[in-house]
């Protein structure tokens, strides 16, 4: 059974796109039944140029790629979650709408913030530098999330392992 994970920022732009990405992307080389989704509660309507330019050179495929309101996963045909990520701190403050989870019931919530790298000093070198530097943080955190038995883990256990790996 497929684990669906949304991961959150406010924008849907920037650090939730890099997570989804990267999620997606090494679920897939490691041939794991785990699928990232990403969402706004504010959305841009546009993904970050840098945030698209960063995952083409690690190799992301970023086609379909769009910024999405968090709306799309309340309704009934949205995926089971069994996982929500916040990946920036206004997000994470925010009232966050019900989820529908899996067959566990509503989904692990776990805050793994970042600064927004939109706002990096130091031209577009600087930018480009910090969207690489946040996509690899993610991309680790992401690496320690496969390793996880999600498929065998219960709820309690699942929040416990996702709070150590925030911590990490």
């Amino acid at each position: 059974m497929t684990t669906h994970v949304l991961i959150l920022c406010t924008h849907n732009s920037a650090r939730s796109v890099l997570g989804e990405g990267m999620l997606n992307h090494l679920a897939a080389k490691l041939g794991k039944d785990v699928r990232a989704h990403s969402a706004g509660s504010a959305p841009a309507g546009r993904i970050n140029p840098f945030a698209l330019e960063v995952l083409k050179n690690a190799g992301v495929d970023t086609s379909g790629f769009r910024s999405k309101s968090w709306d799309e996963f309340t309704t009934e045909g949205a995926p089971p979650l069994s996982i929500v990520i916040t990946v920036c701190d206004s997000a994470a403050a925010e009232t966050c709408p019900v989820f529908f989870g899996g067959t566990g019931g509503q989904p692990a919530k776990v805050h793994w913030g970042y600064p927004d790298p939109s706002n990096a000093e130091g031209g577009e070198a600087g930018k480009r530098r910090a969207f690489e530097l946040t996509r690899q943080a993610l991309g680790y955190r992401m690496l320690q999330l496969l390793a996880l038995p999600l498929a065998t883990m219960d709820r309690a256990s699942l929040q416990a392992a996702l709070d150590a790996i925030g911590r990490s």
